[in-house]
């Protein structure tokens, strides 16, 4: 059976037995694939992974939500609300497949500056999701951004989540809420000046030690290790300041999925492409 849409890649069909996907070398034209088949083909692409080679920390820039509401003829908050609920089937892929650390961009520093209505909708359905992943006991959740952007109560909700889940020893979740890549480096830039300045060290002597690794110690992601791997859904190709420092080395994968849409199979053959490929780290 096929079935032709218009638009992007990984929009909403039919509810039925089987999964649809995109005939290769013919856009827009979906195939059904029964769901054993599916099934045999998931199975197969997991059984070819090699623990060694999984991603120790996997960034994600959830893309898609407000086109993913547009073909569906919904409203924007509904595609919003749907990739909440695939954060938390994702997060529940990564735990079975040992990623220890994920970072989810969510709202963006650039995204804040929405129509005040869609921007108030998201920060609830954010506040949401926050609740669902503290009442999971499964995650460390960690806030990354510039809280003093985000509402008190949102900020204050981040904070308590943070101290609540320190010791929980499950996948550790980086929400970067209220995030840009340039202002985390300004930032760190500003903690590390003042830092300095509070040991008495002169700007010359400041200059004379400053590292990477120096710079490194003061973004919000201290003391993690750097993303192995990137992916970013619905298409696009581009970072849009996500971990800009962090990802320096980091491997990316482009998925024309939109994020509601993202399927297990859709992160393996993210999984696989990344254990193929030889990571060099700038040699």
């Amino acid at each position: 059976m096929i079935s032709r849409r218009a638009g992007t890649v990984g929009v909403a069909l039919p509810k039925a037995r089987g999964h649809w996907t995109e005939r290769k070398g013919d856009p827009g034209v979906f195939l059904k694939i029964p769901e054993f088949a599916y099934s045999f083909y998931e199975r197969r692409l997991q059984r070819g992974l090699s623990p060694a080679r999984i991603p120790h920390h996997i960034g994600v820039m959830v893309d898609g939500n407000r086109r993913w509401a547009k073909l569906a003829g919904a409203p924007t908050s509904h595609g919003h609300q749907a990739g909440a609920d695939k954060i938390h089937e994702f997060l529940g892929w990564c735990e079975e497949l040992g990623v220890d650390v994920v970072t989810l961009y969510m709202l963006s520093t650039d995204n804040m500056g929405r129509p005040q209505e869609e921007i108030e909708q998201l920060l609830d359905i954010i506040a949401n999701t926050l609740d669902r992943l503290g009442e999971s006991h499964r995650v460390r959740v960690q806030p990354v951004g510039a809280l003093e952007l985000l509402p008190e109560d949102l900020a204050g909700k981040l904070a308590d989540l943070a101290a609540q889940t320190a010791e929980i020893d499950g996948v550790h979740v980086n929400v970067a809420v209220g995030y840009g890549g340039r202002r985390e480096i300004v930032d760190a830039v500003k903690e590390l000046l003042l830092n300095s300045a509070e040991k008495g060290k002169s700007l010359e002597q400041l200059a004379g030690e400053l590292t990477d690794e120096h710079i490194s110690s003061f973004l919000y992601t201290r003391g993690q290790q750097d993303p192995d791997l990137v992916i970013r859904t619905s298409g696009e190709q581009r970072l849009s300041g996500f971990l800009m420092w962090q990802s320096a080395y980091s491997e990316f994968y482009f998925c024309e999925a939109l994020w509601p849409d993202f399927r297990r199979v859709d992160f393996l053959r993210a999984l696989r492409d990344f254990g193929r490929r030889q990571r060099r780290f700038g040699s």
